[in-house]
């Protein structure tokens, strides 16, 4: 088929292999798009936040799950974990920059379907 569209590659950077089994990016994004991971980065995006801040910014998630995700989403790199060596330890949560830049489309997404659902005016 003479005279059609090439195929030219937009970079030449390697990716990864993202349908791979082995992909360290699949990973990432089961973590951010998992039940609860997009929530997370979503709460994290105003502001940090305590354990029990988040517990209660997120409703329906349980302490175990809650610690589940933030575990995965820190190993990451998505966000990060200070501790306060009080009584009881206080436990800090906040986005790195790798989760600010990932976040924000998933804020951006979260905005346009709220605006979808957003009942009429009447």
């Amino acid at each position: 088929m003479a005279g059609g569209a090439q195929f030219t590659p937009a970079d030449t950077e390697p990716r990864y292999e993202v349908f791979h089994t082995d992909c360290a990016a699949r990973d990432v994004v089961g973590h951010v798009t998992g039940r609860w991971g997009i929530w997370v980065l979503i709460s994290l995006q105003r502001n940090d936040l305590r354990f029990y801040e988040l517990r209660e910014s997120i409703q329906g998630i349980s302490e175990k799950m809650l610690a589940q995700s933030l575990r995965a989403l820190v190993e990451d790199g998505l966000i990060w974990r200070k501790v306060e060596p009080t009584t009881p330890p206080q436990v800090t949560y906040g986005l790195t920059d790798f989760g600010r830049d990932v976040s924000e489309p998933l804020m951006d997404l979260f905005d346009r379907i709220t605006r979808r659902l957003a009942p009429a005016a009447g």
